[in-house]
């Protein structure tokens, strides 16, 4: 097993197993594709062939070398061709039945010391290394889809597996330009065992009607940096796959959160697997299309909508971060800004906070000297409430305590003309809690912006029970005007983003804690396999542990499933006083300044 590994079979060639014999054909191995369907065989002889003459157009590879390359790739209906190869890769489909029988036939037709691995992404290694003649020979070799793009490969082992076929596979990944990471063999593996969670919690929430499929994608897309929305990536992976997946992870975790969606059961059923078969989630304009043509589904414009009410000012309470970036996005647009804090000194910091924000605009080039000046001056600085007297829309951004959220807007109520809107900034609090306090509570909304305010584009607009048409218009037409891009949820904890988000957070703990794999292999696994802008202990050092505590515990306070419970590890760290980066310490350790 420690031989060189040259030649190489990929038995299914399929969109990953085509991608994989791609991948190994242009890092000089000689690849023996098998496949049982001829025309699959030749559909991945044309791939590579129009792949590689985009290489040659774009001037990465010459001519030559792209006739090397086709030269070295060469197909074969019978898995008797892989008798040559130093390791066998199964790309089939994910079944038991069928892996386990390439397997039995490939232990009479392969070298001994020939390494099988499997492409599996959901089933148990173990169990097929087990009918395996050569269990120790057998590992999991996890590519990510688009096989030539995605740098991330799993190395799965079994208990079985010996520690050379390991080495050899994984030196094997980093010659071919990937970032192998090991772990050990548990359905989903990191990098899946993290995603289909979190999809399957989408597809649940598009399920219970509580946001439509285009709000949940932009959200998670403009809200966490995501390169796909959640249910658009079931539609590209394949509804049916994800299911397989996920009654895997559930079979072995007995997780709630990991029982598949009953909407993917019934699309499944219905063979409106995705991309595939032109239709899942979304409607494409072919078989195998990526492009999304609209549906019965798709939103449309009505001409009854609701008109909103005029807003030409705007008041926005606190002194924070997230207050002066609210107010900054405000008075860019063009609103006049009145920017109130606890005391006036207070209010002077938050505004001259923003001086700085634009000048780095303008260092930038972003913004001219002109523009800059002319949004301070729509911005005044108040010590006081009382100031948002003749405001049209009044934005709350103070702390996250629901208590001091109901002072204030109890103040609000006392202290706004009839008809403003009142609008809390809440990540996690019940909205309709805040509106009670007043006495128009028709007038109440929930506006959850994302920090930094001025660069995020998402707004969560949360209507409650009681909220009034005209108002849900009105935030709807501001968000606009301030060039972000709104999305309607219902008043219920988390809301979309955090709802999804933060599970997936507290999954990932528990993954640490388990001894599952580390911090670093974690974070690459989600940024490599997953294209995530942060890994998740980045991503809980940057929020702060405090804070992500807090919405796991109103997240599990709501729904009440033991899955949403906080992670020990993290209730530990807050209780040590590391909450990430703003103390120096969370799950890592940073540099003061």
């Amino acid at each position: 097993m420690d031989t060189p590994l040259t030649t190489i079979a990929v038995v299914g060639l399929g969109t990953m197993g085509t991608g994989i014999a791609e991948v190994l054909a242009r890092a000089g191995r000689e690849v023996i594709g098998i496949d049982i369907s001829e025309a699959a065989a030749r559909q991945a002889v044309a791939s590579l062939e129009a792949s590689t003459a985009r290489a040659v157009r774009r001037e990465r590879i010459t001519e030559q070398e792209r006739r090397d390359v086709l030269a070295r790739f060469r197909t074969f209906t019978d898995l008797q061709a892989a008798a040559d190869a130093e390791l066998v890769i199964e790309v089939v489909p994910e079944t038991y039945e069928i892996k386990q029988q390439v397997f039995r036939e490939l232990d009479a037709v392969v070298s001994p010391t020939t390494i099988l691995a499997t492409g599996t992404n959901a089933l148990s290694v173990t169990r097929l290394a087990a009918e395996s003649q050569h269990p120790e020979r057998v590992l999991g070799l996890h590519f990510f889809n688009p096989a030539p793009a995605m740098k991330l490969v799993e190395v799965v082992s079994s208990v079985l597996t010996a520690p050379p076929a390991v080495e050899s596979v994984t030196r094997l990944a980093r010659e071919l330009g990937k970032e192998p990471v090991a772990v050990g063999d548990r359905p989903g593996f990191v990098a899946d065992g993290l995603l289909f969670g979190y999809l399957n919690q989408a597809a649940a929430m598009y399920e219970a009607s509580y946001a439509s499929r285009e709000d949940i994608d932009a959200a998670m897309k403009l809200g966490c940096g995501l390169p796909m929305g959640p249910l658009a990536l079931l539609d590209l992976i394949g509804i049916d796959t994800a299911r397989t997946v996920l009654e895997a992870m559930y079979s072995a975790s007995h997780d709630r959160l990991h029982a598949p969606a009953p909407v993917l059961g019934q699309l499944s059923e219905a063979g409106l697997t995705g991309r595939k078969t032109g239709r899942g989630f979304y409607t494409y304009d072919a078989p195998g299309g990526q492009t999304v043509v609209p549906d019965a589904l798709t939103p449309k414009e009505s001409a009854g909508a609701v008109a909103g009410r005029t807003v030409s000012s705007v008041g926005v309470a606190g002194s924070g971060t997230m207050a002066s970036g609210i107010a900054e996005v405000f008075a860019k647009a063009g609103y006049t800004v009145v920017l109130a804090a606890r005391s006036q000194e207070k209010a002077d910091t938050a505004k001259a906070r923003i001086a700085k924000s634009l000048g780095r605009s303008v260092t930038k080039g972003r913004l001219t000297e002109e523009a800059r000046d002319g949004t301070l001056a729509r911005i005044t600085a108040s010590g006081s409430l009382d100031s948002f007297a003749d405001v049209d829309l009044a934005v709350e951004a103070v702390a996250e305590d629901l208590e001091i959220k109901q002072q204030l807007f109890t103040t609000l109520d006392k202290v706004c003309k009839p008809g403003a809107v009142l609008a809390t900034t809440t990540s996690s609090l019940p909205v309709v809690a805040v509106a009670r306090v007043t006495s128009r509570p028709e007038d109440v909304v929930g506006m959850h912006f994302f920090n930094p305010a001025p660069a995020m584009k998402l707004v969560e607009v949360v209507r409650t029970v009681l909220t009034a048409d005209d108002v849900h218009a009105t935030v709807r037409e501001v968000c606009v005007k301030v060039r972000k891009h709104p999305v309607d949820c219902g008043d219920r904890a988390g809301f979309i983003v955090n709802a999804l988000l933060f599970p997936y957070l507290n999954n990932a703990i528990k993954m640490v804690e388990e001894h599952y794999a580390s911090l670093d292999d974690i974070d690459a696994a989600m940024k490599l396999g997953g294209g995530y802008p942060m890994g998740p202990f980045e991503l809980l050092d940057v929020v702060g542990l405090d804070v992500s505590l807090a919405i796991e515990k109103v997240l599990h306070s709501e729904f009440r499933d033991p899955g949403l419970a906080p992670a020990p590890l993290l209730e530990h760290l807050v209780a040590a006083g590391c909450l990430g980066r703003k103390t120096g310490r969370g799950f890592r350790e940073y540099a003061r300044r």
